[in-house]
């Protein structure tokens, strides 16, 4: 017997999206694409699945535990190995870029440029902005032996063109190096475990004062260690008044001194390329968790929605591919959690979903006889770069209007006995809260529609 109580529930910590909510999702994905491929970058996408030992190579800690293993039972050829490997789905994207550079080195023109816009899979818990599929949208630049850190401040260039035209309001880019970090800890002199310091430092909002002292205390730093740093990750202030207060911590540490130069230079570039100053600031408490960040750093908040979190992140690394290949490959990068951001900015109000469709204009024969009319003129304008939906199927008038009307495109036009004898369609559209109605010669309906498109 056939059976019929299968779940169909999508399954926790994956994300579907009905009609009008991919049709927004499409679209912010769309300008997302545009605005990387403006920069020069050019799009390429690796494999969902990789084998275990490469994505370890660069795993670690909790992603390891994350990680979904991909069943293998009769194993994937693989002669190089003598079989069958280990499989698995890629956690992010920067590994699979790792990766792609190391094999294809001999091929790429350095600096390397490139956009991935694809799924990455986490077993993580899912929760209200957590998902376990979920789109990653990314760029980096690659640079062979070195690169330049004009590439640093492109970056948040880009952030800002991107977000500007995505206007989801005031937004805010933080900027960081964690040159500073480094050197002011090593300058403390404190025998403690930096990099578990830093990754201390970027859970400061997201924790209470008294525990971040707490953790740092636990890391073997004291008090008066404690307040130092405290005050350093505290420093506000224009562009201009952050660099100057650091110069004045005399501080002569090398690494420390080169991150302001960096800083200094990534912010003075970043006016060249015409960011709003007002859209970004130096926020010494950015550290990134992720310990293969080594200079620049960037987060990104949506100053109205702070509870967001970051909506675009990275940075700055010295060598990408270090684990597949012996070249020194440092590069810059940014990722944007596009599941998440959707989900969570259409939370809160800020996306909505109204379009039902993609078609710009919806073709509605009357009746069979109408049907040859109605492919002729829906193809006559496909030809034109219109996109155009025909009502094929047999039922009442009434409701084929239901149809159209939820639909709602921007564009109706009707085919009847009427319109076959005198050539003239009848075209409905919206105007204002009422559906008004044109007469349109059908070789002239293609300019009539084109005319009326935005922009």
């Amino acid at each position: 017997m056939r059976e019929t109580n299968i779940q169909t529930k999508v399954l926790p910590g994956f994300m579907e999206l009905l009609p009008e909510e991919q049709l927004e999702f499409d679209r912010i994905r769309a300008v997302v694409a545009q605005t990387y491929e403006q920069f020069g970058f050019t799009a390429l996408d690796t494999p969902a699945i990789e084998r275990i030992r490469t994505l370890f190579a660069k795993a670690g800690g909790e992603t390891e535990k994350q990680i979904y293993n991909v069943e293998n039972k009769k194993g994937i050829a693989d002669a190089s190995e003598g079989g069958g490997s280990e499989l698995a789905l890629r956690f992010d994207l920067t590994v699979p870029l790792a990766r792609y550079v190391a094999e294809h080195f001999d091929d790429l023109s350095f600096p390397f440029r490139r956009c991935h816009i694809a799924k990455v899979y986490r077993g993580e818990r899912p929760q209200k902005g957590r998902f376990r599929e979920f789109y990653q949208c990314d760029i980096d630049v690659i640079g062979r032996d070195k690169l330049s850190i004009w590439y640093d401040a492109e970056i948040p260039s880009i952030i800002y063109q991107l977000f500007k035209k995505l206007d989801f309001g005031k937004f805010t880019i933080r900027i960081n190096n964690r040159k500073l970090l480094n050197g002011l800890i090593r300058s403390l002199d404190a025998g403690v475990d930096t990099a578990e310091v830093l990754r201390i430092i970027d859970k400061a909002e997201k924790i209470s004062v008294d525990t971040l002292i707490e953790l740092l205390h636990a890391q073997g730093l004291s008090s008066e260690l404690t307040e130092k740093l405290l005050a350093f990750i505290g420093i506000k202030g224009r562009v201009d008044e952050v660099l100057t207060q650091l110069r004045s911590l005399g501080i002569e540490d090398p690494l420390f001194v080169l991150g302001i130069s960096e800083l200094q230079s990534v912010t003075d570039a970043m006016l060249q390329l015409a960011v709003d100053p007002a859209y970004f600031v130096i926020d010494l408490s950015i550290a990134r968790g992720l310990d293969y960040y080594t200079g620049t750093v960037y987060e990104t908040k949506l100053d109205d929605h702070p509870g967001i979190g970051s909506v675009c992140s990275g940075g700055r690394y010295d060598n990408l591919a270090s684990h597949y290949i012996q070249e020194t490959l440092p590069g810059v990068g940014i990722s944007i959690g596009l599941t998440r951001l959707f989900y969570q900015l259409r939370a809160v109000g800020l996306i909505t979903c109204t379009r039902k469709t993609i078609a710009d204009a919806v073709v509605v024969p009357m009746d069979n006889a109408n049907v040859p009319t109605a492919l002729r003129t829906a193809q006559s304008l496909r030809t034109r770069g219109l996109r155009v939906d025909v009502l094929l199927e047999e039922m009442p008038v009434k409701k084929k209007f239901q149809y159209v009307s939820k639909k709602d495109a921007a564009f109706t036009v009707v085919i009847g006995s009427e319109e076959e004898q005198t050539g003239l369609l009848t075209v409905q559209f919206r105007r204002g809260e009422e559906i008004a109605k044109e007469k349109v010669a059908a070789d002239a309906l293609a300019d009539y529609l084109l005319a009326q498109q935005p922009g």
